[in-house]
């Protein structure tokens, strides 16, 4: 079966340990496990940790793309660079497409043409913010608590020109809703819902409702802390699908691991290779064809991609 997944943090892990490569078993996503067969498609953010200097951001991230053509797209030639969604409808049956994102986005400053470079170098979803404030807004624990800043929405507006697409997941409520206002494409790479678990990283009935009025898209994520607050378990991905179900949303409903941006994962769902733990499970309670929508063609049918 199809999968579609929108976040994972590969090229962090290949940038912090440059012996790594992609059939590595220290990835959770690896070659090995992400080319079966099935079409599956993959997004790779583009994440610098906070431990980098500013100044020396935009190199990590020139960095991480180069590895991400030279360790992953070249040396596996049925992995397939996605800039647009007919490539995407085009995937051969032993191809896997993989979509460049970016989470955080301090090293583009107020220098327009960093964006224009990361279009023409393939980068199609945009996460203003990682969990800190920077020029554009503040991610969900900066104490300052504000929404877009004037070059924030100016941002927004060059992003909407390009027809690309901004990730809420890390935003704060009041940068959520001023990118609500002034974004045409949205939606959330990686985020559950907080009536379920109120983690800061989850979202509001009200905010989820906001991306459904939209027509846009969620992908629930698999972090242990944002599934339940104790002892979380597989199931608990089900009831925030559940959740998000009941609130409209079953054709809006998509997952975004965050395979390798973090260490200890539930039990029976610790890495790509155990997704078929979570389709099992998923057949006990929904239809096939709405298995099938979760997993890759609400976001094929929702979120399209352009040159």
């Amino acid at each position: 079966m199809k999968i579609f997944d929108a976040h994972c943090d590969v090229l962090y892990k290949m940038l912090e340990n440059d012996s790594i490569e992609f059939n590595s078993n220290l990835l959770k996503v690896n070659s090995n496990s992400l080319i079966n067969g099935n079409n599956n498609v993959q997004c790779f953010a583009l994440y610098v940790p906070e431990r980098i200097k500013h100044s020396d951001k935009f190199d990590a991230i020139l960095k991480m793309i180069n590895i991400f053509h030279i360790k992953i797209i070249r040396k596996y030639r049925d992995v397939i660079h996605i800039k647009n969604t007919k490539q995407l409808l085009e995937l051969k049956n032993s191809e896997v497409g993989a979509i460049l994102t970016v989470e955080g986005c301090d090293f583009i400053e107020d220098d327009i043409n960093r964006l224009l470079l990361l279009h023409n170098l393939g980068v199609r979803i945009y996460g203003l913010t990682w969990n800190y404030g920077n020029l554009f807004a503040d991610g969900v624990l900066e104490p300052r608590n504000g929404g877009l800043s004037k070059l924030g929405i100016a941002f927004c507006k060059e992003i909407n020109n390009l027809k690309s697409w901004v990730d809420v997941s890390h935003l704060n409520e009041k940068g959520f809703w001023d990118v609500i206002g002034n974004c045409n494409n949205v939606l959330a790479s990686h985020s559950n819902t907080k009536s379920i678990c109120n983690n800061p990283r989850n979202l509001s009935d009200n905010q989820i409702l906001a991306l459904f009025e939209k027509d846009s898209w969620i992908g629930v994520t698999f972090v242990p802390m944002f599934l339940k607050e104790n002892s979380p378990r597989i199931i608990d991905v089900l009831k925030h699908i559940e959740k998000l179900c009941e609130l409209g949303g079953v054709n809006n409903i998509g997952f975004g691991s965050d395979f390798d941006g973090f260490e200890n994962g539930i039990e029976n769902l610790t890495q790509y290779s155990q997704y078929y733990n979570l389709i099992n499970l998923l057949l006990k309670y929904y239809s096939l064809d709405t298995v099938k929508g979760f997993l890759f063609y609400n976001f094929v049918n929702k979120v399209k991609l352009q040159e």
